[in-house]
């Protein structure tokens, strides 16, 4: 009998049977070959190359569970929760300004150097991704000054008030501290960022023990880690870009886990010795609507919402692992007390685009991905049946940040937004406020964003998100953006392996190497 267990690393739903792997463990063990805990390997495939290892510059999404694995910052979130929780500061405090945070460090932490770490060498790292102007400096950039009062005590200066610093740090691209006799000795003259792309030096549970580009990855457990040591002795990674390549893997007990891009449709009637760990994610798929577009029109957005609705499609998009998005915000980054509501009349809808004449919409989408094109169909059907004829097109790479000079950009861009961390702000100011780096087709709103810039500076939880509500449904009435679903970070693996460590802010498939493990 199949039984499901919730922990807090996520829903895992148990197959009949146990893998391949268990039951090799057991009979080594009967082999008297060594202990389970020292003889464990875990293996993990990745669809893509590391592009960089380097913490403080480069935008990794697939391989942060092995670089978060290697480097450690002040604060981390919680598995399963967005709850602040301390790593290398096992305390803080912030001023009554909001303008000096205070960290206390975990005394007895070395680097895998041997490097004792201390307030020095955290400054030392936090001033090399700010001020060279590495690719994640800007998690920094409000940071003004810092200081080391003692060997275990960094204080931070900010230039203004920013209640969502601590969210930053927990951020799975938060700032990251590396040692200082490495950073020193590989310098070179780009602050070390060459010897970084490959070679790594943290204070993690884990060390980077080989680095083939293309082929595979180590990770090796750190011995002499100050917290809680990891069940795996080593961690090997391979590339496997083609998930059906993935899957019979898997069902050969040549790897441990598909983590991400399971074809959903296949969720439901897994072969036997594979299990499910699911979690609710900030994956969250939304339209962008181009200024100019149908969404304009008062009557022909009502129209097009009737049809675009999410409830009616989710479950034959994603089954069980999607939820309708409430708002704006992913639904385990803000909980609104008046989600989005779409229109229900069909003949009304209908009604209307009979009296405009035909109406033709393009859809972007930014990948081909199978979840992508799925969604795509779906809202595709959806506008057939109010009597609009809807097509889709693939952007070619990078072809949706240009999209507002083009002239010729579809009326809607289907997109999967993952803000970097689970403070409202970090969702609104990337993609739906004027200057937002995201915000594809340049839409403004001014109303709104002044909402958002206040809501900024507020501490009070319940207030704040009130704030980012309004102005999300703001952004929703206009037409600008269009919530559908939040998709669910979703782990297919051996049967057995428990603890994942799953976390809603960290890109769907990145696997906790630190508490992953076999169940007992």
């Amino acid at each position: 009998m199949n039984s499901n267990v919730f922990n807090p690393t996520g829903t895992t739903i148990r197959r009949p049977h146990r893998g391949l792997i268990v039951a090799g463990l057991a009979a080594a063990l009967l082999l008297g070959t060594g202990s389970a805990f020292a003889q464990e390997v875990l293996h993990i495939p990745y669809v893509a190359d590391i592009g960089s290892f380097d913490p403080d510059n480069a935008f990794e999404v697939g391989a942060l569970s092995a670089i978060n694995n290697v480097y450690e910052g002040l604060v981390e979130y919680e598995p399963g929760s967005t709850r602040i929780v301390g790593l290398l500061a096992k305390s803080w405090e912030i001023s009554s300004d909001g303008l000096t945070y205070t960290f206390h460090l975990v005394d007895g932490v070395k680097f895998h150097d041997g490097t004792p770490l201390n307030a020095a060498a955290v400054i030392n790292s936090f001033e090399r991704r700010r001020d060279h102007n590495l690719i994640l400096g800007y998690f920094l950039g409000n940071v003004t000054e810092m200081k080391a009062p003692d060997e275990l005590t960094v204080v931070l200066t900010l230039g203004h008030p920013q209640p969502s610093l601590l969210d930053g740090f927990s951020s799975p691209w938060g700032p990251k501290v590396v040692s200082p006799a490495a950073l020193k000795e590989h310098d070179g003259g780009d602050f070390a960022t060459t010897w970084l792309n490959e070679h790594a030096d943290g204070t993690g549970p884990f060390k980077l023990g080989e680095f083939a580009r293309g082929e595979r990855y180590v990770l090796e457990r750190n011995a002499d880690y100050w917290g809680a040591k990891p069940f795996f002795d080593e961690v090997q990674i391979s590339v496997v870009p083609d998930i059906g390549q993935q899957i019979l893997q898997l069902q050969a007990g040549e790897i441990d886990a598909v983590p991400n891009n399971y074809p959903f449709a296949q969720l439901a009637s897994l072969p036997p010795g594979l299990e499910i760990t699911a979690i609710p994610s900030m994956a969250q798929f939304e339209l962008f609507a181009k200024a100019g577009s149908p969404m304009d029109d008062a009557d022909l957005r009502t129209a097009l919402l009737t049809a675009i609705n999410p409830a009616l499609w989710v479950k034959d998009a994603f089954g069980d692992y999607a939820a309708v998005s409430k708002s704006l915000y992913m639904n385990t980054m803000l909980d609104p007390v008046h989600p989005v509501t779409y229109p229900t009349d069909f003949e009304a809808a209908k009604a209307v685009i009979a009296k405009h004449g035909p109406l033709k919409i393009v859809i972007g989408m930014q990948n081909e991905e199978q979840s992508y094109q799925r969604v795509a169909e779906l809202i595709i059907a959806q506008m057939a049946k109010i009597g609009v004829d809807a097509s889709v097109i693939v952007l070619p790479s990078g072809g949706a940040y240009s999209l507002k000079d083009d002239p010729k950009a579809p009326d809607f861009l289907l997109s999967r937004s993952s803000p970097d961390a689970a403070h409202p702000e970090n969702q609104a100011k990337v993609f739906y406020t004027k200057d937002a780096p995201l915000n594809f087709f340049g839409r403004t709103l001014p109303e709104a964003d002044a909402i958002v810039d206040q809501a900024g500076l507020l501490t009070d939880v319940t207030a704040r998100n009130a704030l980012y509500e309004k102005a999300g449904q703001m952004y929703f009435d206009a037409g600008q953006f269009v919530p559908l679903v939040d998709v669910n970070d979703v782990v297919v693996h051996a049967e057995g392996l428990t603890d994942l460590g799953l976390r809603p802010t960290v890109p769907p498939g990145n696997i906790d190497f630190a508490t992953v493990r076999w169940a007992e």
